[in-house]
This record gives C-alpha cells, sequence and structure tokens, in this order.
C-alpha cells in the first residue's frame, strides 16, 4: 500500500496531539505458530508490564500443538489468522486497543522497563523504534552477530524483527501494517516507517533466543540470512525466499 506524504504526516500529527492529552497505553502483540513448550513462559515475563496497564494480544497461526490453548489458559486475547508472520502481526494489531503498538517474537524477552523506555522513546519527533537486541546461547559468535545486527540497524534505519519493533498505532496506520509476504517483513516495515521518520534505536537489550542459530550451525545460518538478504536486495520474491530458509 503505497502512502501519500500528506497523508502519513497528518497521522503523525494526529498521534502528537492525542499523546499530549492521555497517557499511551502499551500493545504488545505476539505471532506464534508451535510455541507450546514456551508460551505460557513468554507471557509470565511480560506480567509487570501487564501489571502497568499494558495490553498482550498473541496471534495464533493456525499451531498444530497446544500453543492456542496454553495461551488462553493465561488469560490474554487470543486471535488466530492464517499462517505467517506478517499476516499475524496485523491480525492482532486489529485487536489491540493501544495508543503504541510492540510486535514480540515469543522467543524474545523484553527489559523489564521496556514501556517506560518505549514512552520516552516516542516523547519526541520519532513515530517508531527497536531495541538492541543480544543472541542468547554458548557460542560466542552470537555476540559478534549481535553486535553487528544493531550496529547495522544503527547505521540504516533498517530494524529487524528479534529487535522487538514498535510504533504508534497511527504510524502503523499510515503505513497500512506489515506488508503480507512470507519473509522479510521486518526489512519492508522498516522501509515504509523510514517515510514518517528515523527509529529511536534503543540502546537498552531485549534477549532472543538462539535456538535457530544453534539447532542450524552458526555460521550456516549466518551464510543463509546473508544470501537471503542479498536475494532480497536483487528483487527476489519473498515466497522464494521463505522456501530457502525453510
Amino acid at each position: 500500500m503505497a502512502v501519500r506524504p500528506g497523508k502519513a504526516a497528518a497521522a503523525a500529527g494526529r498521534w502528537n496531539i492525542e499523546r499530549t492529552m492521555t497517557p499511551a497505553r502499551l500493545s504488545i502483540i505476539m505471532p506464534v505458530l508451535n510455541e507450546a513448550a514456551g508460551i505460557a513462559a513468554a507471557l509470565q515475563a511480560l506480567a509487570p508490564l501487564l501489571a502497568r496497564g499494558a495490553q498482550v494480544v498473541v496471534a495464533n497461526g493456525g499451531s498444530s500443538d497446544d500453543t492456542l490453548a496454553r495461551a488462553q489458559a493465561c488469560a490474554v486475547p487470543v486471535v488466530s489468522s492464517a499462517r505467517g508472520r506478517a499476516v499475524q502481526m496485523n491480525a492482532g494489531a486489529q485487536q489491540a486497543s493501544g495508543a503504541v503498538l510492540l510486535f514480540l517474537h515469543a522467543d524474545t524477552l523484553l527489559p523489564p522497563d521496556a514501556d517506560q523506555l518505549i514512552r520516552q522513546a516516542l516523547a519526541g519527533p520519532q513515530v517508531w523504534g527497536r531495541f538492541d537486541v543480544r543472541i542468547a546461547g554458548q557460542p560466542k559468535l552470537l555476540r559478534v552477530i549481535a553486535a553487528f545486527m544493531n550496529l547495522r540497524s544503527r547505521s540504516t534505519g533498517i530494524a529487524t524483527g528479534d529487535q522487538a519493533m514498535f510504533m504508534t498505532r497511527a504510524a502503523f496506520d499510515a503505513v497500512g501494517g506489515f506488508p503480507a509476504q512470507a519473509l522479510m517483513e521486518d526489512i519492508e516495515m522498516s522501509k515504509r516507517l523510514l517515510r514518517l521518520s528515523r527509529p529511536v534505536c534503543l540502546h537498552a537489550r531485549v534477549v532472543t533466543s538462539g535456538r535457530r542459530w544453534e539447532s542450524r550451525g552458526v555460521w550456516r545460518t549466518l551464510l543463509l540470512m546473508w544470501r537471503l538478504r542479498f536475494a532480497y536486495w536483487r528483487g527476489a520474491a519473498p515466497d522464494q525466499l521463505a522456501e530457502l530458509y525453510r
């Protein structure tokens, strides 16, 4: 969906007015697929934010395990959608009531004061942002990879889903949400949001699981990600890249 500059500016302006009137409520959207083993712990980790008024919406993409039941048992809103992280995040956002949206992977932990950091980050002219990331795992190379991810993101303004992207509701609506594509939706969303402002790059770290890296091999996964990004830059179709990723 193309965004006219006038429409984007108007949306951002409305947010500036609204946030001077009432405190922003944070909605955390968590897309899940077969996360039964960790979904309860992931939601429990958000309890302090819930106690301070945040909302959590779980977006289930047709899990074949007990993810749905375990999420419902945690007494948070659960929406079902077609499979696909972008589609799921958009479905979750439709059900969210917050003026600020945070998109969080199920295997990623936020800093305990994430809500306060986001509120401060969006107090100025910028309408979106992300956290630095640390990849949990044994291989020391994961620390180097995370450091380069943070540096690249700070330089280019492109965020990844692992970095827990957040944005105002007005900004999300202005760019039409996440593109309904099978892969690289975070890169494309960053490009859309860059039409509105540069991101706030918080130095506070989220901690994401290194399970993907360790199960596939760190070097093998790193080379695969470089290959996919280069192919996307060259114009390869996201569906084709998703097949390579799987």
